[in-house]
């Protein structure tokens, strides 16, 4: 008999600060690997930021930091995995804060989950999206990233997560080697389908990825909660 998964949606809104993202990631995985709250899932848009994980290379960043802040975006250092990447309005992410021990999960097929997760809201819009080739971590469409992930795990605890683009700004990502994976585009949702159709809320699209998230990763009582 399966046991019900509880998970809690925080939806911070859009344009939620990086810096008070992590932190309110920290203080999550912490509580969660005491038991003081259960599994929970953030859902949110950043203003523009480039982040790096603990495998970036200086040479994957294509422009001086000054020129990326005179951009008006920030560059923040974390200890997620993987290399540098963007994120900016229009850009669905989740950050799960979930204990990968008491789902039974490695950290293997924790990512794989997270990439099914991106699949499937692509699935719904008609676009055929699949994982990359060996070395190349997220979504993609055909030779086209539409969806990063990035993780952290510590005592078995989980935080960052991953992006997926609804319809960003894509120039932002000529500034670096996004993930470093040089000589691959990036495209968004909005390419992907026929340019004439117009796609739904960007609020919408973030819960119905979040809805692939609890299907994915089999959450049977999700509970909403906004913070914006």
């Amino acid at each position: 008999m399966r046991v019900p998964r509880t998970i809690e949606i925080r939806k911070m809104g859009n344009l939620f600060n990086y810096s008070d993202a992590l932190k309110l990631q920290e203080k999550l995985a912490s509580d969660r690997k005491m038991n003081k709250i259960t599994d929970t899932l953030l859902s949110l848009q950043h203003p523009p930021t480039y982040t790096l994980g603990k495998r970036r290379t200086d040479h994957n960043i294509l422009v001086p930091e000054c020129e990326l802040k005179s951009m008006g975006a920030e560059l923040h250092y974390t200890q997620r995995g993987g290399d540098v990447t963007f994120h900016g309005p229009r850009q669905a992410i989740l950050y799960p804060i979930i204990s990968l021990r008491e789902f039974g999960l490695g950290a293997r097929k924790y990512v794989e989950n997270l990439e099914l997760t991106m699949i499937e809201l692509a699935s719904l819009y008609g676009v055929k999206a699949s994982v990359g080739r060996k070395c190349e971590t997220g979504v993609w469409v055909g030779e086209r990233k539409i969806g990063a992930i990035g993780v952290r795990i510590s005592s078995g605890i989980t935080s960052h997560g991953l992006a997926f683009n609804i319809d960003p700004d894509l120039s932002y990502f000529k500034h670096i080697v996004p993930c470093g994976i040089a000589d691959k585009e990036v495209t968004s949702l909005q390419r992907e389908v026929k340019q004439e159709v117009l796609l739904p809320s960007d609020e919408l699209i973030q819960d119905q990825l979040i809805s692939c998230f609890a299907k994915i990763f089999g959450y049977t009582n999700v509970v909403s909660r906004n913070n914006s």
